[in-house]
């Protein structure tokens, strides 16, 4: 769409004279225009004048044959441009109604199949605040990936089988005597795997004792396979109830259980073919040090298999049974070498498809560094019902005679736009201090300061009449905070394929706050609604229409909804 309203500029320049590549630069400062052309690499070219090549090139356009073009002025070496505000108004209102939901797509996916695989979260631990900026962060991809002409699949790998899932299986044994609550068992297992992990850790003699059960749950004994199964089943319980709420659309889950086998498999494959070894102890190891890589452990001196031998597995699954181009893993950035690892380790073995891997930050508390092992962790649903109780008191404060449906349908959404846009505000491989206070504030960078102009004009529109569309006088839109709302909801394109190609959704939140920003100006200089002036009420009305519509669909990117009222 940006592009498009340039087009003018560009066959002006060309009609001026200007031949090859023309680019294009935004002015420094408003008051000098909307698109600036530079003519310095002219000015190098014919050994001339920047300042003297801007004032002929000026003078060949003529502006009259333009209708983009409201004038043309010159400032030293730059030709600036300034775009007409009924040219603006027609080109991108009409785009916005017309497309509707399709605004702002792009196609540099060309329907390219893409597996992104979050959270993959571990069974027998507690939901926390780290899973939900995996969430976050894997929905806003799908949504991007998507928008830009992806064929998505969104899967879930599910770690049910590793080393914590066999201590808190032995800590079930030996501190509860085999015995699980029927109540809140996923929190409860969370702290059981705390509490044996702490205690495995302070007691080392333990060590073969553990082994011993690893091996026993890999083998499938029944001394511990039926605990295991039941306890594994609860977990999932409770992380299908969290992922519903948080409005993730898994096409399947894979179990590490499912493939471990195949992944033991594989490392006696790539052991014959000679790319892994055996290392010291006897584990099987893969040396990647010419690849400035380490060496990369594929199985337990103990026999037993660790990430990378399911990983291996679980590759070749994910190509082979859903036939996709690409796949993209998501997972905290700790974990960024030994993605390389597994990727390298995969190409060794023959593997040709696209595979990437986002890292991101941790999410802290004041406090500090969280760490299920040792039980401090603000869990998912804690820090949600805590966020819900502020914004209860908040909403019942300002809506005494709101009722409690009216106040609990509004909490709801907003208690998922405050979690959402809060942790995707940030760059994912930035780490995060969760600020509370900031997070449920109606001011500033926040969910709350971009959902209340979404209210606003949905307000405003409850109280007017439909508009003939076709009978708007667009030239009564002239001022420049006007013009300044048109020129940024024709750039949504460009800043949604850039979210994509760098997989960076916080760019999107950023769009959304500088448009609230944006329309906050607008309303605060201009009367919307006004009885005196349909005429100027309309075409304003319409400008706050678009600029909801835009604002409402990249906020369904971040999986976050809107509402009628605040």
């Amino acid at each position: 769409m940006e592009k498009y309203l340039h087009k003018g500029i560009i066959d002006a320049l060309t009609e001026a004279g200007v031949t090859g590549d023309i680019s294009l630069g935004k002015t420094k400062m408003v008051e000098h225009g909307d698109v600036s052309f530079a003519c310095f690499v002219l000015a190098k070219e014919q050994k001339a004048n920047p300042n003297q090549i801007a004032q002929e090139i000026a003078q060949k356009i003529d502006v009259s044959k333009f209708e983009e073009i409201e004038k043309v002025e010159v400032l030293g070496p730059y030709v600036n441009f300034y775009l007409s505000i009924p040219f603006i108004a027609r080109e991108v209102m009409m785009a916005v109604i017309k497309d509707g939901k399709s605004f702002g797509r792009n196609n540099i996916g060309n329907q390219k199949k893409l597996l992104v695989e979050y959270p993959s979260q571990n069974t027998h631990k507690e939901f926390h605040i780290g899973h939900l900026r995996n969430v976050c962060i894997g929905n806003a991809l799908v949504q991007l990936k998507r928008k830009s002409g992806y064929e998505v699949l969104p899967i879930n790998y599910i770690n049910d089988f590793g080393a914590h899932v066999v201590k808190c299986l032995w800590g079930i044994n030996h501190f509860y005597n085999g015995e699980v609550p029927e109540q809140n068992t996923q929190k409860w297992l969370g702290e059981v795997y705390a509490k044996a992990s702490t205690h495995i850790k302070d007691n080392p003699e333990l060590k073969d004792e553990i082994n011993e059960l690893q091996n026993k749950l890999e083998s499938r004994d029944k001394e511990i396979w039926n605990l295991f199964i039941k306890t594994r089943d609860a977990s999932l319980d409770g992380f299908k109830k969290i992922h519903d709420e948080l409005k993730i659309e898994h096409i399947t889950t894979l179990l590490e259980s499912d493939v471990k086998d195949q992944g033991q498999k594989i490392v006696d494959r790539l052991l014959k073919e000679g790319i892994a070894e055996v290392g010291d102890g006897g584990a099987i190891i893969v040396d990647l040090s010419e690849y400035k890589l380490d060496i990369a452990l594929a199985r337990k001196s103990s026999g037993a298999g660790v990430y990378l031998t399911s990983d291996l597995a679980l590759a070749t699954k994910k190509f082979d049974e859903f036939e996709v181009d690409e796949s993209i893993n998501i997972t905290a950035h700790e974990q960024n070498f030994y993605f390389k690892q597994l990727f390298k380790v995969l190409e060794l073995a023959g593997h040709k498809k696209e595979m990437s891997h986002i890292g991101y930050g941790f999410v802290t508390l004041p406090e500090g560094k969280m760490s299920s092992r040792s039980g401090n962790v603000i869990l998912y649903e804690d820090l949600r019902d805590q966020v819900a109780t502020k914004l209860t008191k908040e909403t019942t404060d300002r809506h005494a005679d709101w009722s409690t449906q009216e106040v609990e349908n509004l909490v709801s959404v907003m208690t998922q736009a405050v979690l959402k846009f809060t942790i995707l505000k940030h760059e994912a491989s930035k780490n995060i201090v969760f600020d509370f206070k900031e997070a449920t504030s109606f001011e500033g960078y926040s969910a709350a300061y971009v959902l209340y102009v979404v209210a606003r004009i949905n307000s405003m529109i409850d109280k007017s009449q439909d508009i003939d569309i076709s009978s708007l006088d667009l030239s009564l839109l002239s001022s420049q905070q006007e013009k300044d709302l048109l020129l940024f909801v024709s750039k949504y394109e460009s800043v949604v394929l850039r979210a994509t190609q760098d997989n960076n959704p916080s760019i999107i939140t950023k769009y959304c706050f500088d448009m609230a920003q944006k329309y906050n100006d607008f309303y605060h200089h201009h009367k919307v609604l006004d009885p005196q002036n349909t005429d100027q009420s309309n075409v304003r009305l319409l400008l706050s229409r678009v600029v909801k519509d835009v604002l409402t669909d990249a906020l369904s990117l971040l999986t976050i909804d809107t509402v009628q009222k605040m």
